[in-house]
């Protein structure tokens, strides 16, 4: 299959489920189980209405808790599927697969996943899709690993081509490679025709390497959603304004400026002196609609309202994610769209 047969979908096209996996005491939510777990449920809860989720589990014990606790919450059980596999944690934005379509059929892209540059133990999350594979989960599908540090937060496709990314992010994994290089080989492996660069954008908390998915996300009709910071005395905010600057300098295929949404910015979450990195830009897209990330701030209402502008149609559903970003990651990061036909 050619690249040229092949097409990277954009996150807002039909998809058949979300694929998460559960958190259990042997991950890193160990010491806030708990806490984590109602996120989970009111995830899975905003999924379902919508469409199927899969989850991941450690094993059949874990599964049959899940399932209790779902079906306590009163989830529709016959819109969850759960797969048994071994996994080292529960980003599966960034161990999971990378999905090409065809005119018939699936491509898989296996990227390493080397947990974040090698910062955690990653060998189990590497070997994930290949585990997912032997159980047969996916339909009309190939994979194709490629030996080259790639995480699925640190992409964003329009689907129509263009890709936007992170220098921070691929400089750090592949300091070697230059600007030209990455472009080429993101190009042919993605099936993009143009890649789109930010050079400025962080957030404090964020163990990344500033993923583009906490900075900025395409929305339909040529538009961007991107986290702005509006506190001038916030250390966030020289960087952030050079990013819109940058955002709004970008432009469409045709030549036309994007149109643009930024997103209201979330007082400082500390927790045990460590700032946390609160995104809005981390929300999730499912069929007909968009989960966005609630932390507890008076900013979430006017962070539903942004991206109930950008995503017209579609419902706008908050999902509490404070207990995330404790590990770093808020709702996106989480969770893997599978596109409509591949399970």
């Amino acid at each position: 299959m050619t690249a040229s047969a092949l097409r990277f979908p954009a996150e807002w096209e039909p998809q058949s489920a979300v694929l998460i996996a559960w958190p259990h005491a042997k991950t890193d939510w160990a010491d806030r189980l708990g806490e984590v777990e109602e996120t989970y449920i009111a995830l899975v809860a905003g999924i379902t209405r919508y469409q199927r989720v899969v989850i991941c589990v450690a094993d059949a014990d874990l599964q049959i808790y899940a399932e209790a606790r779902l079906r306590s919450a009163r989830i529709d059980l016959l819109r969850v599927q759960f797969v048994e596999v071994d996994y080292d944690d529960t980003w599966l934005r960034d161990s999971g697969p990378i999905t090409l379509q065809a005119a018939e059929g699936f491509r898989l892209l296996d990227f390493r996943f080397t947990g974040w540059g090698g910062k955690f133990e990653a060998s189990r999350d590497d070997r994930l899709i290949q585990s997912l594979e032997s159980r047969q989960f996916f339909h009309d599908a190939s994979s194709r690993q490629i030996d080259f540090a790639l995480e699925g937060g640190a992409i964003e496709t329009d689907g129509a081509g263009t890709l936007l990314t992170t220098w921070r992010c691929l400089h750090e994994r592949h300091p070697q490679t230059s600007r030209h290089e990455l472009d080429t080989k993101l190009s042919d492996w993605l099936a993009q025709d143009r890649v789109l660069w930010l050079n400025h954008g962080y957030l404090e908390g964020d163990d990344t390497d500033a993923h583009i998915d906490t900075l900025a996300r395409f929305a339909p009709g040529n538009a961007i959603v991107f986290q702005a910071c509006d506190d001038p005395a916030d250390s966030h905010y020289a960087e952030l304004e050079a990013m819109a600057d940058e955002i709004a300098a970008l432009r469409t295929r045709d030549g036309k400026p994007y149109r643009l949404f930024p997103l209201p910015w979330a007082k400082p979450i500390v927790d045990g002196g460590r700032r946390l990195a609160a995104s809005y830009a981390n929300f999730l897209i499912v069929n007909g609609a968009v989960l966005v990330p609630a932390y507890g701030d008076e900013a979430d209402a006017a962070a539903v309202a942004v991206v109930e502008q950008a995503f017209p149609g579609r419902d706008i559903v908050p999902v509490p994610c404070r207990p995330l970003i404790w590990q770093n990651g808020s709702l996106h990061c989480l969770t893997m769209q599978l596109p409509q036909g591949l399970v």
